[in-house]
């Protein structure tokens, strides 16, 4: 059997992609952390705040409205927690754990965030 060629062996490009470090790895995870904190909170606000806009009144008669709601508006609500789960996706194969737990919780709040505002709309 023969042995490798040593061009192989002295080649630059690894094999395996390196895994960044850990410092790095913590580093992007506190930055994204607290941008997904903003995110939600600025979402959970809107929420609530057109949720009480749109509330009827104690004092109004219940009356049957329809209201559509576009298309757009449906892939804002459902188009984040898929870019969530992408960002979650492309960290762990970057092998960063710390990030990818990281965008998963948030992926989550996305989620439960766009079912509140489903039930908001549908109501």
């Amino acid at each position: 059997m023969a042995s490798p060629s040593t061009d192989d062996q002295d080649s630059s490009t690894p094999s395996r992609r390196e895994r960044p470090s850990r410092l790095t790895d913590i580093a992007v995870a506190l930055l994204l952390l607290v941008a997904d904190a903003v995110i939600v909170v600025v979402a959970g606000v809107l929420l609530f705040a057109v949720g009480m806009g749109t509330a009827p009144s104690p004092r109004s008669s219940p009356t049957a409205h329809t209201r559509d709601t576009p298309v757009v508006t449906w892939l804002i609500i459902w188009g984040a927690p898929a870019v969530a789960a992408a960002g979650a996706y492309v960290h762990a194969r970057l092998r960063m754990p710390v990030t990818a737990v990281v965008q998963g919780l948030f992926t989550l709040a996305c989620v439960l965030l766009a079912v509140a505002w489903t039930r908001m709309l549908l109501s």
